[in-house]
């Protein structure tokens, strides 16, 4: 049982770590942390790592420094490949929506409107 969760009935002072005391089923008590101060957890020492065992996790983060060239050459050439595409496709469908859009009625004027013959008039 840890210090920080153990709790003390103040019916029958029985230790326990429950919600509600296991021997007479009172739920009054108190934490035996208040009394008796629990000691902070030890901390570990961090053994640091020699400079040849950083030497060769860095490399394994970097890669080797050609690599970077091509791939950040190769991102680039994605991305403008994708950023013309996307203007191809843009440009295709406007020139397609301005070819529908002739129709008889003038320029700023409302459609008519289609004529009922329903009761209300």
């Amino acid at each position: 049982m840890q210090l920080h969760a153990a709790r003390l009935c103040f019916n029958c002072e029985e230790v326990h770590d429950q919600p509600v005391c296991p021997a007479c089923g009172s739920d009054s008590f108190t934490y035996l942390s208040r009394w008796i101060p629990a000691a902070d957890r030890p901390a570990r020492v961090r053994e640091l790592p020699s400079r040849e065992t950083a030497d060769t996790y860095r490399q394994l983060l970097e890669g080797p420094k050609e690599a970077a060239g091509k791939h950040r050459w190769m991102k680039r050439g994605i991305v403008g490949l994708a950023a013309i595409s996307m203007a191809g496709w843009a440009w295709r469908r406007s020139a397609a929506a301005g070819g529908e859009s002739t129709s008889s009625t003038t320029p700023g004027a409302l459609p008519e409107r289609p004529k009922s013959g329903g009761p209300d008039r």
